[in-house]
């Protein structure tokens, strides 16, 4: 039965959408918005390869949005404010 439910679709099969992402000077950011109590956290992934080896850094922050759309903007727009600020060093 679990075979038939993969096959058309229902069960465990189905997948969520791939996060947003966006490049910005040579960083990806990655956009995980967190839903709580019904807004959503502005979270994301800034991932860069340096030297080789691939570096990364969460980050969480308080500000919220009703709308997730929103929340996935004002992640980028955050992160894009942390590589303006800090470059490599972030991974420091």
């Amino acid at each position: 039965m679990s075979f038939l439910k993969k096959l058309f679709g229902g069960g465990a099969a189905a997948q969520e959408p791939a996060a947003p992402t966006q490049e910005h000077k040579g960083f990806t950011i990655t956009a995980t918005p967190a839903s709580e109590g019904g807004q959503w956290r502005v979270c994301g992934l800034i991932t860069k390869t340096v030297d080789g080896a691939a570096r990364e850094h969460v980050f969480n922050r308080a500000d919220r949005s009703a709308a997730k759309d929103e929340a996935v903007e004002m992640t980028f727009r955050k992160a894009r404010q942390i590589i303006d600020e800090q470059g490599d060093r972030l991974f420091g």
